[in-house]
């Protein structure tokens, strides 16, 4: 898979398939299911290490889980995150990191952020890294967010989330996240920019569509957490594996429903 390839997907109005992916045996099956991309998230904070947030993801992990991925699926195309701490305060700084991931495999890196981020994605892209931006609900910003609550749903907020965007595209960056942000605006997004936008929460509409592997499976239950048996998946979720045995048929069934434009139904959109 390549970038070039996304967009004729994209020309043509055939969705984007993503998934998040931490290891060679799950890149594996994916690649072989038809997922587009495979993220390698920092979301391994919370699913695989068990902890509340991303915020204690360190570069040594993102680096050992991409290697682990890109053995598994060498014709993949990997993104993997930059974890928070690793991009926000010098912009050589994020430019070794980001080609720390490269070098693990990844071809693209993904940030956090708009604002000063521009000025970041657009130092990495001059050198040669391509770029996919985050914007709307940002976990590594979950403190200072007040929690995990839907974005742009004021006209401000809707505003600035809008012109982080433009200006991400405009950089030059390939992809943008948008995460638990109203339907109505990732669709004025996406019809806004060049970028190919990647949804979460964030309606059908979107170029694409991403999802973490333990939730399409339904076995996070947010462990982490003081009280897990209150734990309640985020709205955007879908538990594909309850209508199958095969770990395979679900990661396939996720794959049709995004490209069938099936999923998300407005009930998995804010």
């Amino acid at each position: 898979m390549t970038l070039t390839r996304l967009h004729e997907m994209a020309d043509r109005d055939e969705k984007i398939a993503m998934l998040t992916c931490y290891d060679a045996t799950f890149a594996k099956l994916m690649e072989h299911a038809g997922v587009d991309i495979l993220l390698v998230g920092d979301s391994l904070g919370m699913v695989l290490q068990g902890a509340e947030n991303t915020l204690n993801v360190s570069m040594h992990h993102m680096t050992y889980h991409t290697k682990s991925v890109a053995a598994g699926a060498p014709n993949a195309l990997i993104i993997a995150d930059m974890p928070v701490g690793s991009y926000e305060h010098d912009n050589e700084a994020a430019y070794k990191n980001a080609l720390w991931l490269i070098r693990s495999g990844a071809q693209m890196v993904k940030f956090e952020g708009g604002g000063d981020r521009v000025q970041t994605a657009r130092y990495l892209i001059d050198r040669g890294i391509p770029v996919c931006a985050h914007l709307g609900f940002t976990p590594q910003s979950v403190n200072q967010l007040g929690g995990y609550k839907i974005q742009g749903k004021t006209e401000e907020s809707a505003h600035q989330i809008t012109q982080d965007a433009i200006d991400m595209s405009n950089a030059g960056v390939s992809l943008i996240v948008l995460e638990m942000v109203p339907a109505t605006l990732a669709k004025h997004i996406t019809e806004s920019i060049k970028a190919l936008t990647i949804g979460i929460g964030a309606g059908v509409d979107c170029d694409g569509q991403v999802l973490v592997i333990q939730d399409l499976l339904g076995i996070y239950n947010g462990a982490a957490s003081k009280q897990p048996h209150e734990f309640k998946a985020p709205r955007f979720v879908k538990n594909f594996l309850c209508e199958t045995n095969s770990v395979q048929q679900a990661v396939s069934n996720y794959v049709n429903a995004v490209k069938s434009k099936t999923f998300p139904t407005p009930e998995h959109s804010y």
